[in-house]
């Protein structure tokens, strides 16, 4: 099962949602920037964990 693989492409899925969420309320110029570095931060470590999740996962048939 692949399940190392899947969990990377959730992983990968959820960062870049939480770095779009922030990219978006940045431009709008909302006032809360500490939630927004927050979810910034959460965004960019579920991005590369999941990422390398995908990357290193060797494929056993």
């Amino acid at each position: 099962m692949n399940v190392k693989r899947i969990f990377g492409t959730v992983l990968t899925i959820l960062g870049i949602i939480g770095l779009i969420y922030t990219g978006y309320e940045l431009i709008n110029k909302s006032t809360s920037y500490t939630s927004l570095i927050v979810v910034g931060v959460i965004g960019l470590i579920f991005f590369f964990s999941g990422i390398g999740l995908v990357k290193n996962t060797k494929d056993a048939a």
